[in-house]
């Protein structure tokens, strides 16, 4: 009884506090429910849930959830080869346990692991994807697709760009002028090319200026754009977090006698990494987002696998198309919202400890 009591006060005083507001809750609730119920007709209701193979879609008129489950594989690892996943699925693994260490409250020797996620595991997680060395098969960067692609991208940008984010940040904060000039023309100038520009610049103009016999792997070049440019955009989300430091933090740290770099490690940079997180995910959840992009270069990360994988002539169908890009969106919802809400808690968690 006084849950719904609670419940009733709650909507009469969120949605229903005035009668403007009564009218968009109602208008808001009937666009949903016109939205919804077709959608999980289709998706759930009607779909296709059972069955390999196209015929077992052909009957249903709704999703064809078969096709996902038959191509799911290729969705994950893209091209690479049937027999060297293992490697794919170790070197992962290794990653997302480095990570949930770093992650779980008080685990003991955070800054080794730290420090070994940002030096150790990328050099170790690139031979063994790549292959060539200790016996492994070599296996080409066009054969990484897939959500794995996604996450070589994503962990290799945001590893590299963090620390020249920072770096970068603070030499726009610098008092000497040609380090302060330095800093400012590299963001601003990087900040101004799109995406896509820089993606087509490397890809198609860079081995123009090079030594005829020189190659760099096209998706390390790719890696290394993206870098620049995250780099650039984590360093105004850090420049932000600095100046919103009282003055007397600076101070401070002067007056207990610590020098330049001291200060930043010690006192500084701790709290504004901490005020810069949220926009530092948002970052990090855009460059997941926008690995999409590399699909215009010849690289097929999850979306990519889902747009080949639906030009299959048995496959070929429009609720199949339909079905693999509702499985892309909500895969990328539950990684993106996922993070989202991971940072609200860092955010939550943090303040109070302020």
């Amino acid at each position: 009884m006084m849950a719904n009591q609670g419940a009733l006060h709650w909507m009469r005083r969120n949605l229903f506090s005035t009668p403007f507001n009564s009218i968009l809750t109602l208008l808001s609730v009937t666009a949903l429910v016109a939205l919804i119920i077709p959608l999980l007709q289709w998706a759930v209701f009607d779909a296709a849930w059972r069955g390999t193979d196209p015929e077992s879609c052909r009957v249903a008129s709704g999703a064809c959830w078969p096709f996902v489950r038959v191509r799911f594989d290729q969705f994950m690892y893209g091209l690479y080869p049937l027999a060297e996943r293992w490697r794919v699925d170790l070197g992962v693994g290794v990653g997302f346990l480095l990570a949930g260490m770093m992650l779980w409250p008080r685990f003991p020797g955070k800054f080794w692991i730290g420090l070994s996620l940002l030096t150790v595991y990328p050099v170790a997680a690139i031979i063994l994807f790549g292959g060539g060395l200790f016996g492994l098969v070599p296996v080409s960067t066009n054969a990484w697709g897939g959500f794995f692609l996604t996450l070589v991208v994503s962990t290799f940008v945001l590893t590299l760009s963090l620390p020249f984010g920072v770096l970068l940040a603070l030499g726009r904060q610098s008092k000497l002028p040609l380090v302060r000039f330095l800093a400012v023309g590299w963001i601003e100038f990087w900040r101004a090319v799109p995406v896509l520009v820089l993606l087509f610049v490397v890809i198609i103009m860079f081995p123009l200026f090079m030594p005829p016999g020189f190659e760099v792997d096209k998706l390390l070049r790719a890696l290394i754009a993206l870098t620049i440019l995250m780099s650039c955009y984590i360093a105004e989300a850090v420049r932000g977090a600095l100046q919103s430091l009282p003055r007397g933090q600076y101070e401070a740290a002067e007056a207990l006698g610590l020098s330049y770099p001291q200060a930043m490690l010690r006192v500084i940079l701790p709290q504004a990494l901490t005020l810069s997180v949220p926009q530092i995910t948002s970052i990090f959840i855009g460059l997941f987002k926008e690995t999409t992009v590399l699909l215009i270069i010849g690289f097929f990360d999850l979306l990519g696998m889902v747009q080949t994988a639906s030009t299959d002539p048995r496959w070929m169908s429009a609720s199949t198309v339909a079905t693999g890009y509702l499985f892309a969106a909500l895969f990328f919802w539950v990684c993106c919202f996922a993070m989202s809400r991971y940072s609200a808690r860092l955010e939550t968690k943090y303040r109070q400890t302020r």
